[in-house]
């Protein structure tokens, strides 16, 4: 499965990426997911699409929609590649996003937030949403698992047998009957969310079939209406219970098929595994990536060559780098087991930034306490305003990216602070400036 990097563009950028762009499909959601504030362009897989910001403005609030361009004429083609987007946009951030209605335009239409019990309003504040590193879906199979699943999870607080419905669907879209059947019977032990291990293990102990009973007594009981068959009646509590206990059984099936079969990660499994460096291997020896990857040492500095010859751009993501946090010059510190260590040096020679390449794990580190500002430079105001800014952005889990020309961008892992209470970076720019002048310290406390 590809995931690969997904570009962002918030607020003015966003909106400066849209202009002199004619034609636009608007989309309306229902959204679980933590919405942003602000207005977000991604590119996803080759196209644009603008999610507005959900917020209040010339006493309008703003409604959660997408926006992607398209002509007149390919309005339908664009709506089906927003829903393919909304499926797995909140499969990704462990939600859903559905449309409920779309319009074309000329120019991008905003539209006035309206109640909607059918969506939990979450938000994400400023320039903080991210989908980056989101599964490329090219499976159509895959594809539909993934419809069904936007619908199911949509449904599941508003009408819980047409949930089950579309969860069964994602299974019966993938699978003959027969097969089906068996891949079921294999992963109901597989299944590991609580409430529908407590379901399967409640119905076994009365000795039910789970298997057909959430073929019968579900998928058939809420698809049919028969005048001798099992059916879920709307005026019978029990059924509607019992459809509800069974709900998070089918749930957990069709996402467990998604995850494991169709090896689809949400934000969390790739948070888990991915692995950050993997656009630095190709400017490393193969050999040097392996012998790391297994814990070892490197064994000689030509075998980093090319990534030595690179400059590097460090930027606080989202934000565009200050000047001289461009083409920074990496320098080898120490080759340890499985990783290396490095210093990346501004143009002038005047701010360190040090980190760790921990090829063993796949995680880039920053090491704060390592870099800082050179004592016998010629230090200048902007040196110390950029290192502070940074110094304390990244106390306060702002996400470092380090990027060279031709690969994908490498991201920090956050450092979450021990024992620090991280402080407004801007009150701790006017500080360090303020000793800077009086001649008193050079680095940020």
């Amino acid at each position: 499965m590809r995931t690969p990097y997904v570009p962002h563009f918030f607020g003015e950028d966003a909106l400066a990426k849209t202009e002199g762009r004619f034609g636009w499909l608007t989309a309306v959601v229902a959204s679980s997911i933590a919405w942003p504030q602000d207005d977000v362009l991604v590119e996803y897989d080759g196209v644009d699409f603008l999610l507005h910001g959900a917020r209040q403005e010339d006493g309008h609030r703003f409604a959660p929609c997408i926006s992607t361009p398209s002509t007149r004429e390919e309005t339908s083609h664009s709506l089906s590649r927003l829903y393919r987007f909304t499926s797995i946009l909140g499969f990704f951030m462990r939600g859903y996003v559905d449309i409920t209605s779309s319009n074309w335009g000329t120019r991008i239409i905003r539209y006035a937030a309206q109640r909607d019990n059918l969506a939990t309003m979450l938000q994400n504040g400023t320039r903080r949403f991210s989908c980056n590193h989101m599964p490329i879906i090219e499976d159509d199979q895959v594809r539909k698992a993934l419809a069904f699943f936007r619908e199911g999870r949509r449904l599941e607080h508003v009408h819980e047998p047409y949930s089950f419905l579309s969860y069964f669907k994602v299974l019966e879209s993938q699978f003959r009957a027969r097969d089906r059947v068996e891949w079921v019977g294999k992963n109901l032990d597989l299944v590991t969310e609580e409430r529908a291990v407590a379901r399967i293990n409640l119905l076994r102990a009365q000795g039910v079939d789970v298997n057909n009973h959430l073929f019968e007594s579900g998928r058939c009981a809420v698809a049919h209406a028969s005048v001798d068959g099992n059916i879920v009646d709307p005026d019978v509590p029990a059924d509607r219970q019992r459809i509800a206990a069974d709900l998070h059984v089918i749930a957990a099936l069709a996402k467990q098929y998604i995850k494991i079969d169709a090896e689809v990660p949400d934000e969390m499994d790739l948070f888990n595994t991915r692995d950050r460096l993997v656009p630095w291997y190709t400017l490393m020896a193969s050999e040097a990536v392996q012998t790391m990857r297994a814990g070892g040492a490197l064994n000689d500095a030509s075998e980093i060559e090319n990534l030595v010859r690179s400059t590097v751009t460090v930027c606080l993501w989202p934000d565009t780098p200050p000047e001289q946090f461009r083409a920074m010059t990496f320098l080898p510190r120490e080759a340890g087991a499985g990783g290396i260590t490095f210093f990346l040096r501004n143009e002038r020679g005047t701010i360190y930034l040090a980190f760790l390449m921990d090829v063993q794990n796949g995680r880039m580190h920053a090491l704060l306490e390592d870099g800082g500002l050179r004592a016998d430079s010629d230090i200048t105001e902007q040196d110390v305003e950029d290192h502070a800014r940074y110094f304390h952005s990244v106390i306060g889990n702002r996400i470092v990216e380090l990027s060279i020309e031709g690969v994908e961008p490498v991201d920090c892992d956050v450092i979450i602070p021990v024992n620090i209470i991280p402080r407004v970076p801007e009150e701790a720019i006017a500080e360090a400036l303020e000793r800077f002048r009086a001649g008193k310290q050079l680095t940020p406390a």
